[in-house]
This record gives C-alpha cells, sequence and structure tokens, in this order.
C-alpha cells in the first residue's frame, strides 16, 4: 500500500517551488500559466453562456444552430475550463489539455470554416500563444537542469 500524500505533496503544483530556488524564467512561465488560466476560464464561461442562452435573443437560441457548431460550442465549454484549472494549478497536464483546446480551436477555425467562421486571426493568435509556452517552458527547464 502506498503511503498517504501529505498537503504539501498535493498541492505542489499549486506552490509550484518556493520562491528561493525558483528562477526568473519560471517565474515567468508560471505568470503566463496563470494568465492563460484567466483567458481559458473567461472562454469556457463564454461558450456555456452560449448554450444556456445567457443575453442571447430569441432568434440566436442554441438549439436553433446546426450540430457540428453545438457540437464545437459544448467541446469548447467543456475543455477550456477544463485546461482553466490545469493551467492554474501550474500541473502538467494543465498545459496538454490548454495545448489540445488551441489546437482543436485552430483545426475548427482552417478545416472546418463554416463551423465558426474561419478566423486566421484566431489561428495567429494560438499559434502565438504556443510559440510564446514553448519559450517560456524551455527557458525554465534551462534554469533547472536534472
Amino acid at each position: 500500500m502506498s503511503e498517504p500524500v501529505s498537503i504539501e505533496q498535493a498541492l505542489e503544483p499549486v506552490q509550484s517551488s518556493k520562491k528561493d530556488d525558483q528562477g526568473r524564467w519560471t517565474r515567468w512561465l508560471l505568470w503566463f500559466l496563470r494568465a492563460m488560466a484567466v483567458i481559458s476560464m473567461l472562454k469556457g464561461l463564454y461558450h456555456w453562456s452560449v448554450v444556456l442562452g445567457i443575453g442571447e435573443g430569441p432568434d440566436s437560441a442554441f438549439t436553433l444552430q446546426p450540430i457540428p457548431w453545438q457540437t464545437a460550442t459544448v467541446y469548447f465549454a467543456i475543455i477550456d475550463l477544463v485546461a482553466a484549472v490545469g493551467l492554474w494549478l501550474a500541473a502538467v497536464w494543465g498545459a496538454v489539455v490548454w495545448l489540445t483546446a488551441g489546437v482543436s480551436m485552430a483545426a475548427v477555425q482552417v478545416f472546418f470554416p463554416q463551423i465558426y467562421g474561419g478566423s486566421w486571426l484566431v489561428v495567429a493568435i494560438e499559434l502565438t500563444l504556443f510559440c510564446c509556452y514553448l519559450v517560456l517552458a524551455l527557458q525554465s527547464a534551462r534554469e533547472h537542469p536534472h
């Protein structure tokens, strides 16, 4: 049987690491992840407001939209909120879910423009955020050679 997990061990992803051994790039990465968590939370809440019809007129009801649009909206409502939690905790799975959500959104924009309109601006923003994450993660990893 395994040992019980202490509170400190359970919250380690939240605390990320102590200030003493946290490098500059690691702090920047943590702040970036937290900012992406807030953005993902807002995106998820936006999609849920669309699903629930909050702030919509009678002509734009969720149930009147095409099935692919409904499916994509529910998918992003769920995955963005899950990504937000994982990113805020600075857990590895949070970044994976966030990257999955971003790649999914870019794919929907590029390959299925009839769903959300095919905005290349969204694709460019997602690509820019991924590049920022990659640079910060690589620089952070260089600070902590293990």
